[in-house]
């Protein structure tokens, strides 16, 4: 995820350097041997050294200099340098795993190592997360299609015209998956959500316009049905199209590149879904009508036709309900702690397991690396002190902490020197009791800033942490940035597809008030909620799910030029109900079944936000919006183009 911030933050301007700098890397995993010796720890060393895709291997020897390691009692070394390394017959190291090889060196080195030792880390998770990235998909569609079948079965009045919907979003979704050639790489993110979302998501278009095909086909043959149903349906696909492109082309504003990969992805799928659906199923549709026909059942669905008259009987009680639920939710979402990384596999994978043992063994290690001008070795010895006494740093390990200022730099050994010195800067390490993240941890990367700035003009400071305050600025400042461009531009969608000013206003508003709600979850449940979950759901839940407002909206305003309101409300829940009902089922069924598949701690909860966010938007838009409709009639009629609202004095229900 790091890789993704902007080349102008502090920690990506600090790896760089580094790497200029120095020929040690930023340790991104550690490896724990067990009953090892100091010789036998050295020989680990040089087998990890040459598994391809590590680039550098510290230890003890990096430190003190091999031959000084091996003619030197351990107890005459610092005992706060050497138990980071080394205790009771048990060695640390710490690798640098190249990014991108992440999967095959992690491989390597579990099969040098054996059950018996461990590796974690950083690289360990991103490994992990590769590997999972396809069969995280595989799993979650086999569970999620034989669901969608399912729902789909039941909602539809033949056995084959479910396939029909697979076939065409699926060649999609193929063809989505297949032009990521051309962009090169993407993230495994990207890679386990953007096909799910995409399925889930563009299957509505499918279904509005086989529900209107069906229609048609009542009092029309096949072919004039479906000209008719295309005719009908397409300003509705198409505004829902383009509200969900509007939405997901927000997080392709953002900074931090993860929301440009997906973004761009979950673009080009919807686009190409909506082409697929407008020119494909129809075709598709005609050439197997006869296989339709063939393979009809009875409808298993009861008529809506009293259950949506009594949702309008009962509207100012939903409406009640919602503000009541809508306005503490708006207040409680800003108050919710995030986390801002990957966070830890979870318990019970080998990555987490190891990670575990490592912890109990070492303790949870959290090293930085701050670089800072070359300078004489007292003032190095001021500014390690000054290190050393800030909280939560458990060792500074440098030249003159680890070798001692009193010796000069030319009589150590060169690999030595070459870990802490460059030509122009001196390396410093810092181990941290504290998790990668947190307000604490943050507060203590923000202090060692504040003491490098207070005695240099030039500093850097590179690790985990240092990347994931980076992040949270980068983020947050993101929000604003995404939020605003989403919801201006599905409202300036909106208002263009109905030629309303208050429409749109309504419509974003039932929606929000569905995210509002789905993300003070965390706060109620005192859970901290991942930023990148919690940043991409505002745009996905109002690009996805305003479609459902947006077909209500659609057959609203056309029952409403030919009955009072009431009717005409009742009709259009009575008609769609079934449409909204499928879509938002299957929309909800997958972000659920993806949070419960996924051992990935971001997508695993998006996944829970997708679905919940979709339960609580399609409540909103059938019981809450008819109940804005309705109360704002006139309203709506006065400042809608061309409304033509039915008008009689016949007093309604």
């Amino acid at each position: 995820m790091t890789d993704y911030l902007p080349g102008d933050t502090q920690s990506t301007e600090a790896i760089t350097v580094m790497e200029e700098e120095f020929a040690g890397d930023l340790p991104n995993a550690r490896v724990l041997l067990n009953e090892v010796t100091l010789l036998e720890a050295l020989e680990y060393k040089e087998r990890i050294q040459n598994i391809s895709g590590i680039r550098s291997v510290e230890w003890l020897d990096d430190v003190f200099g091999e031959d000084v390691l091996l003619t030197t009692p351990l107890a005459f070394f610092d005992a706060s340098i050497t138990d980071n390394y080394f205790r009771d017959q048990r060695a640390l190291l710490e690798l640098t795993v190249e990014s991108g090889l992440e999967s095959e060196a992690v491989g390597e080195i579990r099969e040098l190592i054996g059950e018996e030792n461990a590796v974690a880390g950083h690289a360990v998770n991103t490994a992990e997360s590769q590997d999972m990235a396809f069969t995280e998909v595989f799993n979650a569609l086999t569970i999620l299609l034989p669901v969608i079948l399912i729902i789909l079965f039941i909602a539809t009045s033949s056995w084959v015209e479910p396939f029909l919907y697979f076939i065409t979003i699926g060649i999609a979704v193929l063809i989505n998956m297949g032009t990521n050639l051309f962009i090169g790489e993407i993230s495994f993110v990207t890679q386990t959500v953007s096909p799910i979302l995409q399925l889930a998501v563009s299957l509505d278009y499918a279904i509005f316009l086989m529900h209107t095909f069906n229609d048609q086909k009542k009092t029309h043959e096949a072919k004039t049905a479906m000209i008719n149903a295309l005719r009908i349906v397409l300003p509705t696909i198409a505004a829902s199209a383009a509200t969900t492109i509007v939405g997901f082309s927000a997080l392709m504003f953002m900074r931090f590149g993860i929301g440009s990969d997906l973004g761009l992805n979950l673009v080009k799928g919807i686009s190409l879904s909506f082409l697929s659906v407008i020119f494909f199923l129809p075709a598709l549709t005609l050439v197997a009508h006869g296989l339709i026909e063939k393979t009809k059942h009875r409808n298993f669905l009861p008529k809506f036709h009293k259950v949506g008259r009594g949702m309008v009987r009962i509207r100012i009680f939903f409406l009640i309900i919602a503000l009541l639920v809508v306005i503490p939710s708006y207040f409680a979402r800003s108050e919710v702690d995030f986390l801002y990384g990957t966070g830890d596999m979870a318990e019970g994978s080998r990555a987490g397991d190891d990670l575990e043992r490592i912890n109990q063994d070492f303790g949870t290690s959290n090293p930085l690396v701050l670089m800072i001008p070359k300078s004489q070795p007292g003032e190095e010895v001021t500014f390690t002190d000054e290190l050393s006494a800030l909280p939560h740093i458990t060792g500074v390990v440098s030249y003159v902490t680890s070798v001692g200022p009193e010796i000069p730099r030319t009589f150590a050994p060169q690999e030595v020197t070459d870990q802490f010195y460059s030509d122009t800067y001196s390396r410093i390490i810092l181990y941290l009791d504290l998790p990668a993240e947190g307000d604490r941890t943050f507060q203590v990367v923000n202090r060692i800033l504040e003491t490098a700035d207070n005695a240099f003009d030039t500093y850097y400071l590179a690790g985990e942490s240092a990347s994931l305050l980076d992040m949270k600025e980068v983020i947050e400042a993101d929000t604003r940035v995404v939020n605003l461009i989403a919801v201006a531009g599905i409202f300036l969608v909106i208002l263009v597809t109905f030629k309303s000013l208050t429409i749109p206003l309504f419509l974003v508003l039932t929606i929000e008030s569905a995210i509002w709600i789905n993300l003070s979850f965390p706060y109620y449940t005192a859970s901290p909620l991942s930023y990148v979950g919690y940043l991409i759901i505002s745009t996905i839940q109002l690009g996805a799910t305003v479609d459902y407002a947006i077909l209500l909206t659609h057959n609203y305003l056309t029952d409403r030029k030919s009955l009072p309101k009431k009717e005409a409300m009742v009709k259009t829940l009575s008609e769609n109900l079934v449409a909204i009902l499928i879509s938002a089922g299957i929309l909800s069924f997958s972000g659920f079944i993806l949070g419960l598949t996924s051992t990935n701690p971001i997508i695993s909860e998006l996944g829970i936000l997708l679905g919940r966010g979709t339960f609580l938007s399609f409540s909103m838009v059938v019981l809450v919006l008819p109940a804005l409709f309705l109360m704002f009639d006139r309203v709506i009629e006065k400042t809608t183009l061309k409304s033509d609202f039915y008008r009689n004095r016949k007093k309604e229900f």
